[in-house]
């Protein structure tokens, strides 16, 4: 098939790199100009695990382009994935769906002939409909244009995993089966096929799917967190009674690892933006457990602040302190909302000397908190540091020495923020450990 991208941030340009890895012939377009350039000489504007290599491949066969024309992408296929970002509003919890209207506005007015409009973007409930009445207002071909919905899972450093392979696949459409689903199913053939669950529903379940799903994700999440904060007043280890759990069937392990709490640019703005459409639907009362939720992660924030006053004598004026960590997750360069960099600002405000470091997030980290010292080395940067958070749980970080961390630190003290250190072998080291909701 021909199809088009709309939008080639982080999920717009895994999305086009995997249909063109697929067998489709696939033009992505974005706005941005220098993006473009970039994704054109075959590398991608964010680092997720295999998708340089993914489009450097096809770039080089010509089956995967990029445009800043939405004339170019109208005119090349008749199936358009729009993938734009939909933020969260400053000041409130809704999304902000401006970059949608806009995209779906410039690419109406230019469509022609018969096609399918399939949104990937994460909205609130009820926007499939706005979407579909802007469609056959502007199109030239009118009603001709069927609109669906397809809502993505990926998760950061998995997301070509997750496109390719799914668990599941959710496609949204207004009125049962139509042109639009033999479309869709024409393009995921391959994924159909191999087995991946597919399951056929209405616009309102497709819209809820992502958004529901994150939240339940981020309510496990702060739930064995809520759980950190009564281990940490009886003595108790929240690490092992969280094993204990994860053995309940109908628990599992997975979102079951306690620590810092969750970040990204996915689930902080999902259970806000759930809540705040479940409040316009007159179901607030239903989603008040997610501002709880929401408030857990906040606190865990908070707690990490003052456990580091703790370990600097009540007083963080001056004191050296090194931050391991930066992304809002391993694998990634994405600092959107990320606990490690929300905690080291704060420590900068109340007067310690913070120096950060990350494998992949320092140059995004850099624009955004200029007021921190960066440097590359996790090594050198303890030099001289008068305490250690470790609050991304990067891998290369576990397997640092800590016998010769200890000669170089001023003072050993370190704050396990993400539970993946191992306590014992820090502490004969001659380290000061501790652990959100641990002894």
């Amino acid at each position: 098939m021909k199809l088009t991208v709309i939008g080639c941030g982080y999920l717009g340009a895994t999305h086009a790199a995997c249909m063109a890895e697929l067998g489709h012939e696939v033009l992505g377009m974005d706005c941005d100009m220098d993006k473009v350039a970039v994704l054109n000489s075959g590398k991608a504007p964010i680092h997720e695990q295999g998708l340089d290599d993914l489009i450097a491949q096809h770039t080089a066969s010509g089956r995967l382009r990029f445009t800043a024309s939405y004339a170019e992408a109208a005119a090349f296929g008749d199936l358009h994935f729009i993938g734009v970002g939909t933020p969260q509003q400053p000041g409130v919890n809704a999304y902000d769906l401006s970059h949608l209207f806009t995209a779906v506005r410039q690419l109406a007015s230019r469509l022609k002939r018969p096609a399918v409009v399939a949104v990937k973007s994460t909205v609130p409930v009820g926007t499939a409909p706005r979407v579909r009445d802007l469609l056959h207002e502007l199109a030239p071909a009118g009603e001709r244009v069927e609109v669906a919905w397809n809502p993505e899972f990926l998760r950061e450093s998995f997301a070509l995993e997750d496109t390719l392979r799914p668990d599941r696949l959710v496609l949204g459409f207004e009125n049962g089966h139509s042109r639009a689903e033999a479309v869709l199913r024409q393009c995921f053939e391959k994924i159909i096929e191999s087995g991946t669950p597919t399951i056929i529903t209405d616009w309102a379940t497709a819209e809820l799917a992502k958004a529901s799903a994150n939240a339940f994700l981020a309510t496990k999440i702060s739930f064995i967190n809520a759980i950190a904060e009564v281990c940490e007043a009886s003595g108790a280890d929240v690490t092992t009674l969280a094993e204990i759990l994860g053995h309940d069937v109908r628990i599992g392990p997975h979102g079951m690892r306690p620590g810092l709490g969750f970040g990204g640019g996915c689930l902080p703005k999902d259970i806000r933006g759930f809540t705040s459409r479940a409040g316009e639907l007159g179901a607030d009362q239903a989603a008040s457990i997610l501002r709880e939720v929401d408030a857990i992660n906040s606190r865990r924030r908070e707690r990490m602040v003052d456990l580091a006053r703790e370990q600097c004598d009540g007083n963080l004026a001056g004191k050296r302190i090194t931050v391991w960590g930066a992304a809002f997750k391993p694998d990634t360069d994405d600092i959107r909302d990320s606990p490690a960099l929300a905690v080291a600002h704060k420590l900068h405000e109340l007067g310690a000397i913070v120096t950060v470091t990350d494998p992949r997030a320092l140059d995004n980290a850099r624009k955004v908190h200029p007021e921190l010292n960066y440097i590359d080395d996790p090594i050198a940067a303890v030099q001289d540091a008068d305490l250690l958070l470790h609050l991304t749980e990067w891998p290369q970080y576990s397997h640092l020495d800590p016998h010769r961390l200890a000669t170089s630190s001023a003072t050993p003290r370190v704050i396990d923020g993400r539970s993946t250190l191992n306590a014992d072998h820090w502490r004969e080291a001659g380290w000061t450990f501790r652990a959100l909701g641990r002894p």
